[in-house]
């Protein structure tokens, strides 16, 4: 694969073979975003998990403290009292079986993150085979089925993210913009770390965390140390 020029330069920096301690790394991915828009930051945390196996499933949500630097919009799946809440809470839609067809027929995806009360599962189990690729279906672990769905909302738009094992049994998630101080990365980045360490399944027999790569957008990855995780 051919990189451009800024990735060549950005690559410099970077040593391949070390293995960072986190504010080193954070500083150096920081250095190379060098793209022109406000590049997102990731962590890629490749795990010793089989996912094939339910009990080493690794997934969850948490509340990045300063948030991930973008604009999430929510879709609530509500009825009754819970539609005019989800609407006070500042979720940006909110129905129920009339957004079926929509979604369905229409290929109306307007939103990030959906939100369903309990009640509303039964309808909202007909979109799997469109949410579900997406990752977009709603599940109780991550806290997007409930009927407190002021929190949900609240939670989402002050920067809650989910993780999950991809195919590979690696976790990839944002955590915030290349803009943000090296501060505000270093705290998000040890919320996340915290909540996976937490998340070892407890079957798991070996090594739980094999390696953890911080990268920007259009950046080099950059390896973090996992001995203190």
């Amino acid at each position: 694969m051919k990189h451009g020029k800024k990735y060549s330069e950005a690559a410099k920096l970077v040593d391949r073979a070390t293995f960072y301690e986190t504010a080193d790394a954070i500083a150096l991915v920081k250095k190379t975003a060098t793209a022109k828009f406000d590049e997102t930051v990731e962590v890629h945390i490749r795990t010793g998990c089989d996912g094939r196996h339910a009990e080493q499933q690794i997934r969850g949500a948490v509340v990045l403290p300063n948030g991930t630097g973008k604009t999430v919009k929510v879709l609530v799946f509500a009825k009754g009292d819970k539609v005019t809440e989800a609407e006070s809470a500042g979720a940006d839609y909110v129905g129920g079986e009339e957004l079926i067809p929509k979604i369905q027929n229409d290929g109306w995806l307007d939103f990030d993150v959906v939100v369903a009360t309990p009640d509303m599962m039964g309808v909202v189990g007909r979109l799997g085979k469109v949410l579900g690729p997406k990752g977009l279906m709603p599940n109780p672990k991550a806290g997007t089925v409930t009927m407190d769905v002021t929190k949900a909302v609240n939670d989402i738009k002050a920067g809650k993210i989910e993780y999950r094992l991809d195919k590979a049994n690696i976790v990839h998630v944002p955590i915030g913009k290349a803009s943000f101080s090296e501060e505000k990365l270093t705290e998000n980045f040890n919320a996340l770390m915290d909540a996976i360490v937490k998340a070892k399944p407890s079957s798991l027999k070996g090594q739980y965390l094999k390696s953890i790569t911080l990268t920007t957008t259009m950046g080099p990855g950059v390896k973090v140390s996992v001995a203190k995780f």
